[in-house]
Formats: structure tokens, sequence, C-alpha cells
């Protein structure tokens, strides 16, 4: 497997699991252009699309820093365009970027309704459709979105209702599209994990302790594995970390532990007993 000479466009790549599926892809020697609104250092979060650039090189890949909030369609255009341009061409598109808010329907401002639709829901969709054009064109185009399976369980609409409908928005885009876009060969997938991932976006989740995840590395390690996949034989799974891993040989995770020996968190939406 490798992604060498790849060129991936990633959404909120400046950090957490984004930046660690960059990470990955560079050893490769993969083109990476890093989509995200961090330009200047965030006080409370680590990391600016020049930092992940920086790392990205450092780690043998190319990159390509573009200042981009996906909730804006001309922005994107743009962006995808100068990776094309770049780059000269694109291979795989990774949908990473997410806003979450675990609050009930009274505690939910709809200023923060429509950040978690405009990024998760519209930023998805209007990325997918730039990309798109450029994938076709590509050997073995991918679409990787960072969303779970669509569980219907009322449990997990019941806390968080606004949430769990924007995150579900964007599982519907790889359900949709990935029928849509099988004849073209390009393969859209979900990867979603197990348990919690020790990134940024835990402070959002009251209670849940980074001792209590895996690092980032688990969720890039997949979404590796995935991206060599044939696409034409690979489309419309709605993929689980440890399940691709497994697949791929892996029998021990103790490593990816952010604790070794903590009892881990199951991530949300995932009826695990």
């Amino acid at each position: 497997m490798s992604l060498q000479g790849k060129t991936l466009f990633i959404t909120g790549a400046s950090r957490g699991i984004g930046k660690a599926i960059a990470l990955r892809a560079a050893r490769d020697g993969a083109q990476i252009a890093i989509a995200a609104k961090t330009t200047d250092p965030h006080p409370k979060l680590p990391g600016t699309i020049y930092s992940a650039a920086e790392e990205i090189e450092a780690a043998g890949g190319r990159a390509l820093a573009l200042a981009v909030d996906i909730r804006d369609e001309n922005a994107v255009q743009e962006a995808v365009r100068r990776t094309a341009e770049h780059f000269g061409g694109i291979d795989i598109l990774v949908n990473n970027a997410s806003a979450i808010s675990l609050t009930g329907t009274l505690d939910t401002p709809m200023k923060r309704f429509d950040l978690m639709f405009g990024v998760n829901v519209r930023g998805t969709y209007v990325c997918s459709q730039a990309c798109i054009p450029h994938l076709r064109r590509a050997p073995n185009p991918h679409i990787l979105t960072l969303s779970p399976p669509l569980n219907l369980q009322p449990k997990w609409f019941k806390n968080h209702v606004a949430y769990t409908m924007a995150k579900y928005g964007m599982s519907m885009c790889v359900l949709g599209m990935a029928e849509e876009f099988r004849d073209d060969g390009i393969a859209v997938n979900a990867l979603w994990p197990r348990t919690v991932i020790a990134t940024a976006a835990l402070q959002m989740i009251p209670g849940v302790a980074a001792a209590q995840g895996r690092k980032p590395g688990i969720m890039a390690d997949a979404a590796y594995a995935i991206l060599n996949r044939d696409s034409r034989g690979c489309t419309g799974n709605f993929f689980i970390d440890e399940e691709v891993l497994r697949e791929e040989g892996v029998s021990d995770f103790a490593p990816y532990a952010m604790t070794p020996g903590a009892p881990l968190l199951p991530d949300l939406f995932l009826d695990i007993k």
C-alpha cells in the first residue's frame, strides 16, 4: 500500500484527526492540501494551517496551506482550483472538519445550530461537489467522510438532537453520493471511531477525559487502509476504525491508548455492549 504521489484535500487538517491522516499520507510522499480556518495560533487549541504544513513536509510529504471556511462555496471552489493547479489534480477528499455541541434543544442557540449544519452538512456537500469533477479523472478516487453509521435509536437524538442531525447529514451524503457516483468509480465511504479520540473536541463533551480515549493515530491508520483500497470495489461503507484495522491484521490496539490499561469510552452513535 502506498499513497505516494497522491493528492489529498483534507478539511480541518490543522489539528487532530485531520492532521494525523495528513501525516500518515505524508510518510508515503503524498501531496496534501490543508483546508482549514486557523491561520493564527488559538489560545486554547494547538496548530495552524502553517504549522501543519511544516509537519507534513518534515514527514516527507508536500503541503499546500489554504485558509478556507468550508461554509463558503466560493472559497471552497477557489481552494480546490488552487489544489488541482498546484499538484496537477486531486485523488482523495477527506471530509474531516466538524463542529460539535452536545446540547439539548432549549440550550442550543441558533447560531450554534447554524454552525454545525454549515460546517458538517453544507461543508461536506460543497467540498464533495467541488472535488468530484477532479476525482472523476483520478485513477483510484476516494471520498472519506468522518461520520457515524446511521443509527436511528432515539437515545442518540434525545440529548443533542441538533448535533445528531448535523452528523447524520454528513452520513447521508455518504449514503447518497456512493450510489450516485458508483458508475464513475469514485469510492464514497464513512469512517468513525469505536472509542472516543483524544482531540480538542473532547473539551466539548462534559465529563470525558483524554485518558478514556485513543490517539488520533488509530483513525489515521484506518483511513490509510481504506484510501489504498480499490475504489470500484469499496464504496458505500460505514467503517469503524478498529474493524478496518482488524481486517488489515492488527490485533493489538494497546499502543493506540492514551493511557495504557485505562477503560475506554465508546464513541457516540455506536450500540456497543
